[in-house]
């Protein structure tokens, strides 16, 4: 069964992820832009909660780079995937780690309460936080950062959630700088976060 659903999951993400990264591929020509060629930027303000219950919003990440992923925590692989390798990569960073942000939003709010992203994040490192909302705040952030995402009916009743699979790089100001594609290199994904620890203002 469990195969199953990934097949699903995978055949169905083949154009949402087509789609998104055709326009991530518009904007990464010129980052920093406000708009692009008709293409809205990538990321904008937000409204959500933590893995703490706390609201959060686009000015609690000011003032640090940060790696921002969306997915959810019944995830069977992908997710579990990305934050164990996003884990390693922070370890790598040492010291410097800590001069990022680092960011799980779920696209599943039905299930994802602040209890259960909390649980789960604390899994893996530490600086990971979990951010979750009401359907429509999920919607509303998951347009500003161009995320697809749907639910998927399984044939037991239940459901996974397909979705992007990338974690966005954004500057201190929340300007897209670039992605880190679904298990990329260890090398290249820590020279991406390694340029983007340039970007952290220094006054």
């Amino acid at each position: 069964m469990r195969a199953r659903h990934l097949a699903i999951t995978a055949m169905a993400g083949v154009a949402g992820f087509a789609v998104v990264a055709l326009a991530i591929a518009f904007v990464s020509a010129s980052p920093h832009t406000e708009q692009v060629a008709g293409i809205a930027s990538i990321g904008g303000p937000f409204t959500l909660v933590d893995d703490t219950g706390a609201t959060v919003t686009e000015k609690t990440l000011a003032g640090k780079p940060y790696a921002i992923y969306f997915g959810y925590t019944y995830c069977p692989e992908v997710c579990p995937t990305t934050l164990f390798d996003l884990s390693r990569w922070i370890k790598e960073l040492g010291q410097n780690a800590s001069k990022l942000n680092y960011v799980f939003v779920t696209v599943d709010p039905e299930r994802d309460t602040p209890q259960l992203m909390h649980a789960y994040v604390a899994s893996f490192d530490k600086h990971i936080r979990g951010f979750t909302g009401t359907p429509a705040q999920i919607s509303k952030i998951a347009k500003e950062y161009r995320v697809y995402y749907k639910k998927i009916p399984t044939s037991d009743g239940s459901y996974v959630m397909d979705h992007s699979a990338m974690i966005y790089l954004m500057d201190a100001r929340g300007r897209f700088d670039t992605v880190i594609a679904y298990q990329e290199k260890d090398a290249t994904a820590l020279a991406k976060l390694r340029k983007l620890l340039t970007m952290t203002p220094t006054s």
